[in-house]
């Protein structure tokens, strides 16, 4: 059988480890299958790269959502996101990990999830909107978040779970990825209801936006009013 050793030195050492090892032990047969770098050096690189990669995702969030949808859910939207990713990043640094490219992968997976998880409440509010459903904007948004809930929870749930089995059941090539997801993946749907549709409550200062028809719909009985 064929049996992996890993092992952690110092900055450019691995080709002088590689030496000692075949020729200690050379019955063995020891050989490299693969390295990673990780100094300042690099570490810089996947810093600015990992800007970038988060510069680029919220102005095409930005684009996206304004013209799909309106200025304030983008921020709401977007404000949400950041959110999830320093708190992720916050988390990640404060019990030691190291930066390295597949926890930038792990962010770059971070906002394409939370972005779709925040669109589903936003676009409910947009439609109770268009329906003209009577009652504040507080109650408008209270109302599409608990049309939403229960596919929030049940979708973040199951990512939890496939992403913890990761976690407990993964090798140490996926365990960075799969940390960084989960702990992306709670602060999203905690962010999902509690701060995109703030967010975009006090953008509108509490006032119900002008959109929608001449028709409006009682919230408890779902009847019909002209306006």
């Amino acid at each position: 059988t064929t049996e992996r050793l890993r092992v952690t030195v110092g900055f450019n050492l691995a080709e002088k480890v590689m030496e000692a090892l075949t020729t200690k032990f050379p019955e063995a047969g020891f050989k490299l299958v693969g390295s990673e770098r990780v100094g300042p050096t690099m570490g810089e690189e996947i810093l600015r790269s990992a800007v970038i990669a988060l510069l680029l995702s919220v102005f095409g969030i930005l684009i996206y959502v304004s013209l799909r949808y309106e200025v304030s859910f983008a921020i709401g939207a977007i404000v949400a996101v950041l959110h999830d990713v320093l708190l992720t990043v916050g988390i990640y640094a404060l019990v030691g990990r190291e930066l390295n490219s597949t926890m930038l992968a792990a962010l770059l997976t971070i906002i394409g999830y939370s972005i779709n998880d925040k669109i589903v409440i936003l676009d409910r509010i947009r439609e109770d909107l268009k329906l003209g459903v009577r009652g504040s904007f507080r109650e408008i948004i209270n109302l599409a978040l608990n049309q939403t809930l229960g596919r929030t929870l049940i979708t973040g749930g199951s990512v939890i779970l496939a992403t913890l089995s990761l976690l407990l059941l993964g090798g140490p090539g996926i365990n960075d990825f799969a940390f960084t997801f989960l702990i992306g993946v709670l602060a999203g749907t905690y962010s999902s209801i509690y701060i995109a549709t703030a967010v975009v409550l006090w953008w509108h200062k509490g006032q119900r936006p002008q959109t929608g028809s001449g028709v409006t719909i009682d919230m408890t009985s779902a009847t019909p009013v002209r306006a």
